[in-house]
């Protein structure tokens, strides 16, 4: 933690200088990571912090030692090589020391990596299914489904003048809402290609592959919006395929899933047709319901 404070202090006294930027222009220019809004995101970037001050202080005291070692032993002063081409006790030092270093990595990020990948006990699933190129969300204990794409006027930003459009390829036409507060599992696999469902804010992103599930989890602390987009080269259009997470109160999440309901007319869990992309055309058909992927992966979910 004192890592990251540390690094917050030397940011901001950098950042005294860019008085007159603004918040968004100065993350656009950030050379650090993002913190994230999550606990694990949190504890990536404390593991990212720590690895990077071991780093620097092995680049300091290696460089700083083959430096002394050039100008105090130059030949101009008569230095002379020492003639020996073994030492036991050298290959015991330079052994040991990095065994302690890695050893000391090694712990942290162990720790880190088993708290990512701790799925258990959730109180909302989300199964996550990439095409080219949209999201479809599946809420399957509230029994919502429902596509995700590009919005339209993001799309229509292209052709007119890209920094005039708000969040530019990163607004879509339905978002994916969650509650704050909860443990959500997410079972991510795709229809078709490899896609990647990227939420830099939530501190991981995951491989969306055809035929097999992917699962991975988050619980978000406050109520925002928090956007993404597909990391893994899937096709034209890879980017144009843009997340967007919205996070409410239980209330409002609640009340928004009874809406979702009465407007899909939800018995059961019954996914609407997709909605239509700008290049699509009617004739266009989705994809089907009945692929072999999409019936493996409602099999996986069903025994998760």
């Amino acid at each position: 933690m004192w890592l990251r404070n540390t690094s917050l202090g030397v940011g901001s006294i950098f950042g005294g200088s860019m008085t007159l930027a603004t918040r968004e222009a100065s993350a656009d220019w950030a050379l650090n990571m993002p913190v994230g809004i999550t606990e694990i995101s949190q504890q990536v970037y404390d593991l990212h912090m720590y690895i990077l001050w071991i780093c620097v202080i092995i680049g300091i005291l290696v460089f700083g030692t083959m430096f002394w070692s050039i100008w105090k032993h130059r030949k101009s002063k008569g230095a002379q090589a020492a003639q020996f081409h073994h030492s036991t006790t050298a290959e015991v030092i330079w052994t040991t020391i990095p065994v302690f270093i890695l050893v000391g990595m090694a712990i942290p990020a162990t720790r880190t990596l088993i708290a990512m990948e701790d799925t258990s006990s959730p109180e909302l699933t989300v199964k996550v299914t990439g095409y080219q190129w949209k999201w479809k969300y599946d809420y399957l204990e509230d029994e919502v489904s429902f596509f995700s794409n590009l919005h339209p006027s993001s799309r229509a930003a292209v052709f007119e003048d890209p920094s005039q459009a708000e969040n530019y390829l990163l607004e879509v036409d339905n978002p994916l809402v969650v509650p704050i507060d909860k443990k959500i599992r997410f079972l991510i696999t795709s229809d078709d290609v490899i896609h990647s469902w990227w939420v830099p804010d939530l501190g991981w992103k995951k491989d969306a592959i055809p035929g097999f599930v992917n699962e991975m989890w988050t619980r978000i602390p406050e109520p925002g919006v928090y956007r993404g987009q597909c990391a893994e080269l899937c096709g034209k259009d890879h980017g144009f395929m843009p997340v967007v997470v919205v996070a409410k109160s239980e209330e409002d999440y609640q009340q928004w899933v009874a809406d979702q309901k009465a407007a899909q007319g939800l018995g059961g869990l019954i996914a609407p047709e997709p909605r239509l992309a700008p290049e699509m055309t009617s004739e266009t058909p989705p994809p089907s319901s009945s692929s072999p992927v999409k019936a493996v992966v409602d099999t996986a979910a069903a025994k998760l």
